[in-house]
């Protein structure tokens, strides 16, 4: 009977001390597998390097407010995405919740895409992927919703169309 406790206990004794001896290991590192320390942020997120080949769209009023607007990624395509950065009349640090997308007011078809408040610049990005097909006269729609809960929705012309002109 002892022959069997015996056994049973050395095997699970072993385990263990495999398995504590396994935390502390140091992970193995060569040139291989070392961070790439000159990675660009992703999707161009970095809050201190802003540009985003960004081309201005011009002021429109929105709702009783004057925003600035302007659009990366260059021209908008069916099933793409698009970037939209919006400047409002007034500093709110982020309060404000801002959202936009590609298409027609009624938002057929098309991905609503939720601004991130960058604090450098005191804008909002927003990402927003297009619909496909792209309809007609589609364009930028964006909803303005205050700190008091007031909410403005309003339209800009796309990139696209504004050098046509």
């Amino acid at each position: 009977m002892k022959l069997k406790k015996l056994n049973t206990i050395i095997p699970v004794i072993s385990l263990a001390a495999l398995l504590v001896s396994c935390d502390k290991k140091q992970p193995v590192t060569t040139a291989d597998n070392k961070p790439d320390t000159k990675q660009t942020p992703a999707a161009g997120h970095d809050e201190d390097d802003h540009t985003h080949d960004e081309v201005e769209l011009g002021k429109f009023d929105i709702g009783g407010n004057m925003v600035e607007a302007a659009q990366g990624h260059g021209n908008v395509e069916a099933g793409k995405e698009g970037h939209l950065v919006i400047k409002l009349p007034y500093k709110d640090d982020g309060q404000t919740v801002t959202r936009a997308w590609i298409g027609t007011e009624d938002r057929t078809m098309s991905a609503v895409g939720k601004g991130e408040y960058a604090p450098s610049h005191d804008d909002y990005d927003i990402h927003a992927i297009a619909p496909k097909p792209l309809p007609a006269g589609a364009k930028w729609w964006l909803e303005i919703v205050k700190p008091d809960g007031t909410k403005a929705v309003g339209s800009m012309p796309l990139l696209k169309d504004i050098k046509s002109n």
